[in-house]
């Protein structure tokens, strides 16, 4: 419930060794956010400057509003490469561009609002493993070209793969070395050293120094405003407007997702729940102050949030403070960036794009069923050569139909349709004597558990044939606990086939949901005076009637 994180953070006594965790979990996550939040601004296209003004902005806001108290937010790939989409094909200017970022963080403000959190975690995990894998595979290839020394594609990947053979024609070995030293670095920095200095900012240092002192011929990131941002409000027009809300809606979708699977691991590290509804509030906040100054968009960041748990973070202030520190590292040391090569950049992303990967789920192909194979496979290809917004949509649909068909087995296998023998079934009632003990002219269909839209379809089927085959039908309704209106209208079609067959129907011990559902679309509205009974007696009296005549 969302109450118990806030009442253990009331609860948390704020002492020395709580400020020691906040500090020391702050100035680790602000370390590792510098190299990364400067990478992912450049390779978003709106510079480096955008990618710090995005990790203070949003990393302050989502952490002071937010709803978990552990989670670091900031610039991520998926809100990366999305912003990149909108930069180059939403947008045709920069004020359009930071116009849909303020517009997304309104729209997941509003989510959050109207308590939507709580849906994210229905996410199949077949569509966020797919997406976040191709989003990986997306920010290797875009950074290809810049570890080659070449400039960044303007396009997609698709473009970055094109542009790739110029880049190997026109090759610049200096870049390749700095940037194969970066990722090197990287990758084989020590784990148990990573506490004490993280490999993002190792990489960054012995890359940056490369470039410095010997490698000196390569691309630069260049000049970084050392001041506070300036205000990027401009008056968009109405049609404009229309125009980018579709990809402000999937900006605050995919910062809403990214954010709240992150804190689902925040959760399961630290044995706390946290207010979803609450987190979207702070993220939406956080990215329209984002968009307002220049920033790039952000979300819940896993490693950021991983690396601040374990560094001893435990309120919100340990978030707020590496938001602090970061604005002192733009305003203080900012020209001390600009020597940065891009090719730094690239090694350290190409790291990051290499563990979005779902890896662990990757090497386990061949046992994955295969619906969520397809499902996996689809959003991931739809991610890398189309886009994000087409892949999110379609997996979503694709992962939804396959789920039905699922329910659609559990459902039917719910569903009991038997010939009852008159001398079993009339046996001790009045006039019981008379029935031939070898007709079987009353069936029983008896519906357990829900019904949907799923086995809507199949129930006509399943059920329709052996409702010609009597001369009435009971439907049993005493242990359905759910109907919708889909398999409601169903059963209208099969009081239809019961009709034209003449087959009576005798309708049983209705309740609940069920009762309501039927009630509320009229389904019983044909059926004769007395056939809506409570119990088997009665329905056996009524049978016996209707026979009788």
């Amino acid at each position: 419930m969302p109450g118990r994180t806030a009442g253990k953070e009331r609860s948390l006594k704020y002492d020395l060794p709580t400020l020691r965790g906040d500090l020391f979990g702050g100035i680790t996550s602000a370390v590792i956010a510098l190299p990364v939040s400067l990478a992912f601004g450049v390779a978003s296209g709106l510079g480096p400057a955008a990618g710090l003004y995005g990790a203070i902005a949003v990393g302050f806001f989502a952490s002071v509003f937010g709803g978990n108290r552990f989670q670091i937010s900031g610039p991520t790939p998926a809100m990366t490469v999305a912003m990149a989409v909108i930069v180059t094909t939403h947008a045709s200017t920069l004020g359009e561009a930071f116009t849909v970022v303020v517009l997304a963080g309104l729209l997941q403000t509003a989510l959050g609002l109207l308590r939507t959190g709580r849906f994210v975690v229905y996410t199949p995990y077949a569509v966020i493993s797919g997406f976040m894998s191709g989003i990986g595979i997306i920010v290797m290839l875009i950074q290809v070209l810049p570890f080659l020394g070449a400039p960044t594609a303007a396009g997609g990947p698709m473009d970055a793969v094109r542009a790739l053979p110029e880049a190997v024609a026109n090759l610049n070995g200096g870049a390749l070395i700095i940037g194969a030293a970066t990722l090197a670095v990287s990758i084989f920095w020590p784990q148990r050293l990573s506490r004490l200095l993280p490999g993002p900012l190792v990489a960054l240092i012995a890359g940056t120094a490369l470039g410095v002192f010997w490698l000196t011929d390569v691309p630069t990131i260049g000049a970084i405003p050392t001041d506070l941002p300036e205000l990027q409000l401009s008056l968009p027009s109405a049609s404009f407007l229309a125009r980018a809300f579709h990809p402000a809606l999937v900006l605050a979708l995919l910062g809403s997702v990214d954010s709240l699977l992150t804190s689902l691991v925040a959760d399961s590290l630290t044995g706390t729940q946290h207010d979803s509804n609450r987190e979207l509030v702070g993220q939406g906040i956080g990215n329209t102050i984002a968009g307002l100054f220049g920033g790039l968009p952000g979300a819940g960041a896993t490693m950021g949030t991983v690396v601040n748990i374990r560094a001893g973070g435990l309120t919100r202030m340990s978030g707020a403070l590496r938001s602090i520190l970061l604005l002192g590292v733009l305003l203080g040391l900012g020209r001390y960036l600009e020597p940065i090569p891009h090719a730094v950049l690239a090694g350290i992303l190409i790291k990051v794009g290499w563990d979005i990967i779902d890896w662990p789920l990757l090497a386990h192909l061949h046992r994955i069923r295969r619906d969520h194979l397809f499902v996996l496979m689809l959003t991931l290809a739809l991610t890398v050569f189309v886009d994000l917004v087409t892949a999110v949509a379609i997996g979503l649909i694709v992962a939804g139909m396959a789920h039905a068909r699922q329910i659609e087995s559990l459902e039917l296998d719910n569903v009991l349709s038997v010939p009852l023998l008159d001398r079993v079934f009339f046996e001790g009632g009045e006039g019981a004597d008379a029935v031939d003990e070898y007709s079987a002219r009353v069936g029983l269909v008896a519906l357990r558990g829900a019904f949907t839209v799923a086995s809507s379809h199949k129930l006509v089927n399943v059920i329709g044939k052996d409702i010609k085959d009597h001369e009435i039908v009971i439907f049993d309704f005493s242990d359905a606990k759910y109907l919708d209106d889909s398999a409601a209208m169903v059963i209208r079609q099969l009081l239809g086939v019961a009709e034209k067959s003449r087959t009576q129907v005798i309708v049983m011990a209705m309740s609940g949901s069920v009762e309501k559902t039927l009630s509320t679309l009229n389904i019983l509205a044909g059926l004769p005076d007395g056939h809506v009974v409570d119990t088997m007696d009665e329905a056996r009296e009524v049978a016996l009637d209707l026979l009788s005549r």
